[in-house]
């Protein structure tokens, strides 16, 4: 008999069909959800501090997956769990309408040279995207230490009429990344910006 290896990975069926998020976790209650994980140094310390909360990583590297991996599973975090996808790919055709309760973006790569500024995640479509998943009242937590970026993040969202600026609360800003530790040694600051999906 071959013992299964525990991971917190999950391996969908076909990318063709949609997931079912709440079949992911033993306990039901709200699914936060992170693009681009990174290391996972925030998504292991936040669903440490929020039990109440379950929470979906997305990663397309396997290396830095692997890494969130072994942190989830060494803190024991049941309301973990993690898909190896490209997230803009998720968010259109594999989450179903208004399953999430947030989505948290921090430091996506900020393709700097203007003619690759067309692969960034957050974009125009993306705001739709994000509308399309949230459930009403919830919020898209984003974090850039890009100036440029964060610029076209504000104007797209602003642009966006469904959805409000909101503040983020202190309790969040100092659950920080390693990548925004680093920038802070350097003497970098960090963006910030949320923004609370209306009811449509």
């Amino acid at each position: 008999m071959i013992e299964s290896i525990p991971t917190l990975v999950h391996y969908p069926v076909s990318i063709l069909e949609r997931v079912q998020p709440e079949a992911l976790f033993v306990n039901q209650q709200p699914i936060e959800l992170e693009l681009g994980s990174g290391d996972g140094s925030f998504l292991a310390k936040y669903a440490t501090l929020h039990p109440e909360l379950n929470f979906i990583g997305v990663e397309r590297l396997l290396g830095r997956l692997r890494k969130l991996d072994k942190k989830g599973l060494k803190a024991a975090l049941s309301n973990l769990r993690l898909i190896r996808l490209e997230a803009a790919y998720l968010l259109e055709f594999m989450l179903p309408p208004q399953s999430m309760s947030a989505i948290h973006v921090y430091f996506p790569d900020p393709w700097p040279k203007r003619k690759h500024r067309k692969n960034r995640l957050i974009n125009a479509q993306f705001t739709v995207l994000a509308a399309r998943v949230l459930k009403p009242n919830c919020v898209v937590w984003l974090r850039t230490d890009d100036l440029d970026y964060f610029q076209q993040m504000t104007q797209v969202f602003g642009d966006n009429e469904f959805f409000e600026k909101v503040e983020t609360p202190e309790e969040l800003s100092i659950v920080i990344t390693d990548f925004e530790r680093g920038f802070q040694a350097r003497g970098v600051s960090t963006q910030r910006a949320a923004y609370r999906l209306k009811h449509q």
